[in-house]
């Protein structure tokens, strides 16, 4: 804080202080000297009081990322001397004041990231034509609201503008004319709007402007020749308009351009060979057009180059050898083309490549071995290709699709849980390429091998794969047994080994949620925690029995022949010799066990310590030492039932365990159904349920054993704005699918069927790929089909049914109301309390669904 030397207030520069409390309840009055207010990056509350319009002598006001309200008061329009105005990244609404217009000397004017937009959600903001008298005004940015109608020609009487930036609004209209008066522009930002028409000529007198970007509109007509004056770009973007013709030749003038984006049009011709002037292009994208001929050796002396997209387009010949010069080129995708030849093998000279994406084209040859250079690769997709040949027994990549080729041979070595040699310094990758893991493993794989000549039989080593999450193999010629191995990998979800020559029977270990073992040469029993696969996924093994749809009992097969009578007279006094002798061991464990040295922690007085299907080899003491006796450090959430706490097992493997609160182990009512629900929802098998591995009944202490999520609770990524962000439209319409899929196995597919009770974002729990399990069965009860399952305490508030607090009675509907508020939470972002009470009213306004979603994302394009 600064004063004058009458001691008078003229300075309030406090940001980033972790101010709190209502900006109105700061006396302006009593500041009548003050010329700077810098309150940004602070938790404020309220609105802008109209009393600010009082402080005639302020020329900066900083209240940016203040979470401040309501409308911007038109009292600012008195603030003559204002020179700085930056109320951005907060929760404005309205329209912009006119009499922001008579801010005659205001330089920079920043109201980006909020919700101006008229009288929510009625009505719709605009730009105001009396902007055009801030003569001195610098630097506009009025992205990221909702603004709408046109943009008024006016502007162009802005001419000293140097930063403009109109992004993610809801402008319409054409370009104005007017634009190119604005001489002294060096950034324009017009993209994710809804402007049309050409682009005008006037802008190509913008001589000084060095970013230009009008993506994601709805531009026609070609790209003008004119734009070869703009020398100085060094970013253009076009992508996503509607542009016909060719490419200009006299874009080569621009050899400044680090960016160029022109995908998503309608540009045909050819690359134009002025491409090889770019020599500071870092960034090229051209795909999804309808761009022919071949690719130029020119666009190969681009050495700067990191991001290369030509895919979706009708580009023909072979990719050029040159192309290994690339040294620093990180990505590349060429899918989608007509594209001929072989893979160069200089290709591995691209030492820095994360994604190579070549798929759809008309490939041939062999994948070149020089391809196990490429250390830091993570996608490679040369699916639907001529490719002929072995795959490689040196390739990294940790996501790989070959299928739709006429490879041959065996499955290579690094399928059978031996990663390359390349991998033994990198111990700690998924760190280095940034996935979102803890521990030290590789990163989840995928390998995707269908469609192809592949022989052998499947390495038994497989299980050491640990992070293996998608395995298809079908349509080979596989021969030999289904490892027993395979289930060990835990985080397997789709198997699909159907069309091969497998014989056997199917280990009873398996674990994954999408299986496909038809038309092989399988025989046995069908195990019973598969039998909720489609009976099409057995079709074709002529030797498998089991309570399956269109498959014999297993007992009308089981004929009692000659031998097997001849087997009991031989073997049944073999039996009583061993029953005596188990029996003999028995007691001798008996009096053992009176050494209370060895009396096992997880079996003193009665107590009961159950896990399936984890190798048989996890106890108590395990747990305990993974969480340091429930230490708070491994703590990561508290809920109405109990707490949660992380713990790494001794071999690598991370479980979640929910340690119930004492109160709840004390009742031996709540016990004694405890253990006869934990042992049917153990039987809960679904590709978007957590797994419930286990449980533990203690006098000391009492938890479940279930399956660990990576990214946490739906309701913790919403609220937290850079996940919320990688959260985008398509993963979010995908968790509402899961979430639907789970509720409807658990209410139809069930017997008897499963009400969870308790359906929120907090019980939808992310794993690395941000796809969606419901978890948390703490208030979960079994409801037979006749049962009114009365209760007290079910759910969460703003999550509950409204008919339940006069019924009391939980059905399934309860879990779909839930579920519609979690919808509603995807789409918006945040609990839909508000919305839900005007829904409820019939005389509330109309709402469009547009001006709910969550403004932190783009809307969707369809």
């Amino acid at each position: 804080i600064t004063c004058d030397y009458e001691g008078r207030i003229t300075d309030i520069g406090l940001p980033k202080s972790n101010i709190k409390g209502e900006l109105g309840r700061l006396n302006f009055s009593c500041f009548p000297n003050l010329q700077h207010l810098d309150l940004g990056s602070n938790n404020l509350s309220g609105s802008i009081p109209s009393q600010i319009g009082s402080l005639s002598n302020l020329t900066y006001i900083y209240l940016y990322e203040t979470n401040l309200t309501g409308t911007i008061p038109k009292e600012i329009g008195s603030l003559r001397n204002l020179e700085v105005l930056d109320l951005g990244s907060n929760n404005l609404n309205g329209t912009i004041p006119l009499e922001i217009g008579s801010v005659r000397n205001l330089e920079a004017l920043s109201l980006d990231g909020n919700k101006l937009s008229g009288v929510l959600p009625i009505y719709f903001g605009t730009i105001p034509i009396e902007i055009g008298s801030l003569r001195n005004l610098q630097w506009l940015d009025l992205s990221s609201n909702k603004l709408s109608g046109t943009i008024p020609k006016e502007i162009g009487s802005l001419r000293n503008l140097k930063e403009l930036d109109l992004s993610s609004n809801k402008l319409g209209g054409v370009l104005p004319q007017e634009i190119g008066n604005l001489k002294s522009l060096t950034a324009l930002s017009m993209d994710a709007n809804n402007i049309g028409g050409p682009i005008p000529s006037t802008l190509f007198r913008l001589t000084n402007i060095e970013y230009l970007s009008l993506g994601f509109n709805g531009f026609n007509g070609s790209i003008p020749r004119e734009i070869g004056n703009l020398k100085n770009l060094t970013s253009l973007s076009l992508g996503g308009n509607k542009l016909t013709g060719h490419i200009p030749s006299t874009l080569g003038r621009l050899t400044s351009l680090q960016i160029l984006d022109l995908s998503s049009n309608q540009l045909h011709s050819s690359i134009p060979l002025v491409i090889g002037n770019f020599s500071a292009l870092s960034y090229l994208d051209l795909s999804d057009n309808r761009i022919c001929g071949i690719i130029p050796d020119e666009l190969t002396k681009l050495s700067h180059l990191k991001y290369l997209n030509l895919s979706s387009n009708l580009l023909s010949g072979q990719i050029p050898f040159a192309i290994g010069k690339l040294f620093n080129l990180a990505s590349l995708d060429l899918s989608k083309n007509k594209l001929s030849g072989s893979i160069p093998t200089e290709i591995g000279n691209c030492s820095e490549l994360r994604n190579l994406t070549l798929n759809h084209n008309s490939l041939n040859g062999t994948i070149p071995l020089e391809m196990g250079k490429i250390l830091w690769l993570q996608n490679l997709d040369l699916s639907h290709n001529n490719l002929s040949g072995t795959i490689p027994k040196t390739l990294p990549p940790m996501y790989l699709d070959m299928s739709f080729n006429n490879l041959e041979g065996e499955i290579p070595t690094y399928l059978q849980g031996h990663p390359p040699k390349s991998f033994d310094s990198y111990c700690s990758l998924n760190v280095r390429i940034k996935l979102r893991n803890s521990t030290q493993e590789l990163p989840r794989m995928e390998m995707c091998s269908s469609k192809n000549k592949l022989s052998g039989s499947i390495p038994t080593g497989i299980d050491n794969c640990s992070k293996l999450k998608n395995l298809t193999l079908n349509q080979n010629s596989l021969d030999g047994t289904i490892p027993l191995e395979m289930g060990k990998i835990l985080f397997l979800e789709k198997f699909d080994l159907s069309h091969n020559n497998l014989s056997g029977t199917i280990p009873k270990t398996l674990r994954p949620m999408y299986l496909d073992l038809s038309f092989n040469n399988l025989e046995g029993e069908i195990p019973t925690y598969l039998r909720d696969n489609p009976p099409k996924s057995f079709v074709g093994n002529k030797g498998l029995c089991g309570q399956v749809e269109g498959f014999p009992s297993c007992s009308q097969c089981q004929k009692l022949t000659l031998s097997i009578i001849l087997s009991v007279k031989i073997f049944l006094p073999l039996t009583l010799v061993l029953a005596f002798t188990i029996f003999g061991f028995i007691l001798l464990l008996k009096s053992k066990s009176e050494n209370p040295k060895l009396v096992s922690r997880a079996a003193k007085n009665g107590d009961v310590f159950s896990v399936w299907n984890y190798d048989g080899k996890i106890l108590y003491e395990d747990l305990i030492n993974a969480t340091e006796d429930f230490h708070i450090g491994y703590c990561i959430g508290t809920g109405g039932y109990g707490s949660v706490y992380k713990a790494e097992l001794p071999d690598g493997k991370v479980v979640a365990l929910k340690k119930l609160h004492h109160s709840e182990t004390e009742d031996s009512a709540f016990v004694k159904s405890f253990q006869n629900e934990a042992r049917v929802l153990s039987t809960v098998r679904h590709r978007n349920i957590v797994k419930l591995y286990g449980f533990c009944l203690h006098k000391r202490c009492m938890f479940l054993i279930y399956e660990y999520m990576e990214r946490g609770s739906l309701f913790c990524v919403l609220r937290n704005d850079d996940e919320a962000i990688e959260l985008n439209w398509t993963k979010r319409l995908n968790i509402v699918k899961s979430v639907a899929h789970a509720l409807s196995y658990l209410h139809h597919d069930c017997t008897p069927s499963i009400v969870h009770r308790d359906i929120s974002s907090n019980n939808i729990l992310l794993d690395s790929n941000l796809e969606a399990f419901v978890a948390d069965f703490g208030t979960a009860r079994l409801l037979h089909v006749d049962s009114s399952n009365r209760t007290l305490r079910a759910g969460t508030y703003g999550y509950i049914a409204p008919e339940l607090a006069y019924t009391m009675v939980v059905t399934e509907k309860c879990d779909v109301y839930g579920f519609g508020v979690v919808a509603l939470e995807i789409l918006m972002g945040t609990h839909p309390g508000e919305l839900l009470s005007s829904l409820s009213s019939s005389s509330g306004p109309k709402i469009m669904l547009i001006d709910i979603l969550d403004q932190r994302l783009l809307p969707p394009m369809n």
